[in-house]
């Protein structure tokens, strides 16, 4: 074949260091707003980002010109960059080292669209452990909790 053709849907989850909540609404806006350029930066497209104090969902089209791993590498380190040098905080910020990554199947994209559209809602129900849990196990995805949660 010529050409490489790739629809590549992610559904992405990653917290904060230590799952502190330091997405606060100060930066929220601007800092999804970072991130949907740093994905277009990367030849990705930006769907749907979401999420809660402390942890974010993405759903991406991943370009076909990044791994999954270099992606996350240059999106969390530049935006845990930019946010300590944009704004004044008592704290620093960071992402935790991990993530969860889903593929999803164009006919669910706007299934999962309408879930990150409704984070704040949602963990007024459940906490992010519940959630990343629920996660790993639909996906069949084998986990030690030690390394998830301590």
């Amino acid at each position: 074949m010529g050409q490489s053709l790739v629809k590549n849907y992610r559904h992405i989850v990653f917290s904060t260091k230590n799952r502190l909540n330091t997405i606060t609404p100060e930066i929220e806006e601007q800092l999804y707003k970072y991130i949907g350029r740093i994905i277009k930066s990367l030849d990705s497209k930006l769907i749907k980002i979401g999420g809660f104090t402390d942890h974010i969902h993405i759903l991406c089209e991943l370009s076909k010109n990044y791994s999954l791993s270099d992606f996350m590498k240059r999106l969390k380190g530049s935006t845990s960059k930019w946010v300590n040098v944009t704004f004044t905080l008592n704290y620093h910020f960071n992402w935790q080292s991990g993530y969860g990554a889903f593929s999803i199947k164009p006919q669910d994209v706007s299934l999962v669209v309408e879930y990150i559209s409704n984070q704040k809602e949602h963990h007024k129900r459940t906490d992010f452990k519940n959630e990343l849990t629920k996660f790993l196990n639909q996906y069949k995805i084998p986990y030690n909790p030690k390394y998830i949660w301590d």
